[in-house]
């Protein structure tokens, strides 16, 4: 009688957790549709990077060297920058190089015993 409790606590257990499962499946599905439909809503947008599907095969351990492109225009590093961010950055390297407004102490030697 006790094994049967037992088998009976198993199924019972198994079906809790495919209830679960298929419940987890069915708010995914869900969310994913509530994406994309905002996705459509919005296609100037873009769209994030990573994508949420990347992000769940990272959840997975699955590597991504590269990610999709997001839709935004590709920058060149090489560009020339302009006027004010130039300035900006030189104005900022003048400022690491006086030491910061900040004035520290000498540090004295300890006394030999």
């Amino acid at each position: 009688m006790a094994e049967q409790t037992s088998e009976q606590a198993v199924q019972a257990r198994n079906k809790a957790t495919e209830e679960q499962k298929e419940h987890a499946k069915k708010v995914i599905a869900e969310q994913k549709q509530a994406r994309e439909q905002r996705m459509a809503d919005q296609p100037d947008e873009g769209k994030p990077t990573p994508t949420q599907e990347e992000n769940d095969m990272a959840a997975m351990g699955v590597h991504i060297p590269e990610h999709e492109p997001d839709g935004s225009p590709v920058q060149d590093p090489f560009a020339p920058q302009d006027k004010a961010t130039h300035e900006r950055g030189k104005q900022k390297q003048v400022e690491g190089q006086r030491g910061g407004q900040y004035q520290t102490r000498a540090q004295q030697p300890k006394p030999a015993e």
